[in-house]
């Protein structure tokens, strides 16, 4: 159930940017598609390799700052790139380099807060995105970061050390769950799913996930 979901999502969202990538060659000064086209390119950043995610949420990254060049104010363009920024920040394995992604998430979460008081997913987002250094942190002191940014265990292991593996594999599994489930899974695939059909004529939504 769980592969078909994610096959679905999968589905969804590489309809949602070919959608967006379409309507950008006809109207390029749209924000909302750009903020959408981001939106699904940090979906998709998910079932990549790490060096292709990065990739990915550095083109959304650009996509939403074109979108705020437009409407510096526009707030969901401004939450998703505290989800982008925060994302990035976890695909990097030194504390100093995630540093500043950190710090520019939470930046951007304060001001969707500021353009949107009143919405709870902003509010939510900016609450947890306080956390996210802590987390990072934990992860690089129990040296999970290598094993969660795709470096698979040693081939040379006893029996005993094979099992002390799996448990810090389970460990780095459910850690990086808890990760990407931080806002875009937990509380942003709700949100972006419920926006893009929002924004989606009728004629070209996708199947939903």
């Amino acid at each position: 159930m769980e592969s078909s979901s994610e096959l679905d999502r999968l589905l969804f969202f590489e309809q949602a940017r070919k959608i967006s990538e379409a309507t950008y060659a006809s109207n390029p000064l749209d924000g909302d598609n750009l903020t959408r086209w981001a939106g699904a390119l940090l979906e998709l950043s998910q079932f990549q390799s790490v060096p292709d995610s990065q990739k990915m949420i550095q083109d959304a990254i650009s996509k939403l700052e074109e979108a705020l060049s437009i409407n510096p104010k526009k707030h969901d363009a401004l939450w998703c790139l505290g989800n982008a920024q925060t994302s990035f920040a976890f695909l990097t394995s030194k504390e100093d380099e995630a540093r500043p992604y950190f710090e520019k998430a939470a930046q951007y979460f304060q001001q969707a807060v500021d353009e949107d008081p009143s919405n709870e997913i902003y509010l939510k987002s900016l609450e947890i995105s306080a956390k996210a250094p802590e987390l990072h942190q934990e992860i690089i002191k129990q040296g999970l970061g290598q094993q969660m940014l795709g470096a698979g265990p040693s081939s040379s292991t006893s029996t005993s050390s094979s099992a002390k593996t799996a448990t810090k594999n389970k460990r780095s599994s459910d850690l990086k769950y808890d990760i990407f489930g931080w806002v875009i899974l937990a509380v942003g695939i709700v949100a972006w799913v419920g926006f893009a059909k929002s924004q989606m004529p009728p004629s070209q939504l996708p199947p939903p996930p």
